[in-house]
């Protein structure tokens, strides 16, 4: 595994654990609002699995879980032996990702490797190669919604309110995952990204799309 980065401490990023996360290098998108450009780029200093473990060792009873972020972690082949090591240390496991490796996702589910999982939902499906800025297949997109929809694991579904994106770009998001668990609606945050920001959205205007959200799934959050 190539890791990039480590927070020894989250309270927010799995749902009622303290958690660390653990970051990997390395991206299949190219999302001009992404904030973790330095994985991207795959310029940030690579930390040892080692290191990572021993942090995780010295934890046990402090922490709860682990929560695997990226970049995209599900485009390196080794996540699951990773996962694996995380997991015999008694850490319950989150992963953040795109969706775009429901192969991977089978294997991780199938497994019984993740308890939580938080998908990116970028765009309606006929948008996604503007907004991720590579093609992709939209099908593989659907084929993870649904992996993640019909697991026995916790998850979210989550989209970040870049102003690329419209009213009716969010009516197809509600409709692509329409009978969602829970959804998030994340404010975009032009402090650190990977190309030039436009100007985030009015809290106003996130609110709105909130309010629209709750038709669709059984639990809104707004993070703003």
């Amino acid at each position: 595994m190539k890791i990039g980065g480590l927070q020894r401490l989250s309270l927010i990023d799995y749902p009622g654990q303290l958690s660390c996360i653990i970051f990997t290098i390395g991206c299949n998108f190219r999302c001009p609002y992404c904030y973790n450009p330095d994985l991207v780029n795959e310029t940030a200093e690579e930390i040892p699995e080692e290191h990572v473990f021993r942090f995780l060792d010295e934890r046990k009873g402090l922490l709860d879980a682990a929560v695997i972020t990226g970049g995209e972690p599900t485009i390196h082949p080794d996540l699951p032996e990773f996962i694996g090591e995380v997991k015999v240390k008694g850490f319950l496991v989150g992963l953040e990702t795109n969706g775009t490796n429901p192969l991977m996702l089978d294997e991780l589910l199938a497994e019984g490797l993740v308890d939580y999982i938080g998908m990116d939902i970028k765009a309606p499906l006929e948008r996604y190669r503007e907004i991720a800025g590579v093609q992709i297949n939209p099908e593989e997109i659907r084929r993870s919604i649904k992996l993640v929809m019909d697991s026995q694991a916790e998850y979210e579904f989550r989209t970040t309110c870049y102003p690329g994106l419209s009213e009716e770009d969010f009516q197809g998001i509600f409709g692509l995952i329409e009978g969602a668990e829970k959804y998030a609606l994340q404010q975009f945050s032009p402090e650190k990204t990977l190309t030039e920001p436009p100007e985030p959205y009015p809290e106003d205007f996130l609110r709105k799309l909130m309010k629209e959200a709750q038709k669709h799934f059984k639990e809104v959050e707004l993070r703003v």
